[in-house]
């Protein structure tokens, strides 16, 4: 799936968070939404996810439009939101036959799906666990599984691993990256932290509601003259 987001502008107010941001999002491909906090990352995701209405400009999913074909577009798309959305006295399986039904799938077709994912995830034999019962890193990794029932092309994560571990967010991050590969699943990966951006991908540094940068991230180095990503986010916005 092709993403093109056209002169997006957003205001709360009289406040300007969003400024004339455009971008295209490649098929199969991880993309990193780089910036420091308040930069406008989940104002952009609440337009992707119609949690906001659009004030200015357009976004495309694959030629259609998110202003004039919502519910086609829609359907194309799976979230991963900031903080956690799973009820955590429903078991595991649960919460993701409640979603899929949501998305008119059948018991049955819920059941099989729903496994599918979590033996993705290694969390199948967990599957009739409450949630409450898994760690922060399994809650995020069901949040994924839910979010792939409907069987989206695009992929949206907004600081998915804000409040784990060093060692769960790496392992996640490099599951997300393997469902690109595998699976060709277009993916929109929102963070403020370095580490989990690699030079050769695809690097959309947003600041201040502006897009500072737009392309790989070894190519932003080069035209910044800095060594590394840390020190190009650094020359670019500021922040450390």
């Amino acid at each position: 799936m092709t993403i093109t987001a056209s002169n997006l502008s957003f205001r709360y107010g009289d406040k300007p968070v969003l400024k004339e941001v455009s971008f295209t999002l490649t098929s199969g491909r991880f993309h990193a939404l780089l910036g420091p906090n308040g930069a406008g990352k989940s104002t952009l995701f609440g337009l992707l996810t119609r949690l906001l209405a659009l004030q200015q400009g357009d976004i495309l999913l694959d030629g259609q439009s998110l202003r004039k074909q919502p519910a086609e577009a829609m359907r194309k798309i799976g979230v991963v939101f900031q903080q956690n959305a799973l009820d955590l006295d429903l078991t595991v399986r649960q919460n993701l036959q409640y979603h899929a039904a949501l998305h008119g799938l059948s018991r049955k077709q819920a059941r099989a799906r729903g496994d599918r994912e979590l033996e993705r995830f290694g969390l199948l034999e967990r599957a009739n666990e409450a949630v409450r019962q898994l760690n922060g890193g399994h809650r995020r990794r069901v949040e994924i599984a839910r979010a792939l029932l409907h069987a989206p092309s695009l992929l949206l994560l907004d600081e998915p691993t804000v409040g784990l571990d060093v060692a769960s967010r790496k392992a996640l991050n490099e599951h997300v990256r393997a469902l690109c590969e595998h699976d060709n699943l277009t993916v929109l990966w929102a963070t403020h932290l370095i580490e989990e951006v690699r030079e050769d991908d695809r690097v959309l540094i947003l600041h201040q509601g502006q897009l500072l940068a737009d392309d790989a991230g070894r190519a932003i180095c080069e035209a910044e003259g800095t060594d590394d990503l840390a020190g190009t986010f650094h020359s670019l916005t500021g922040a450390g």
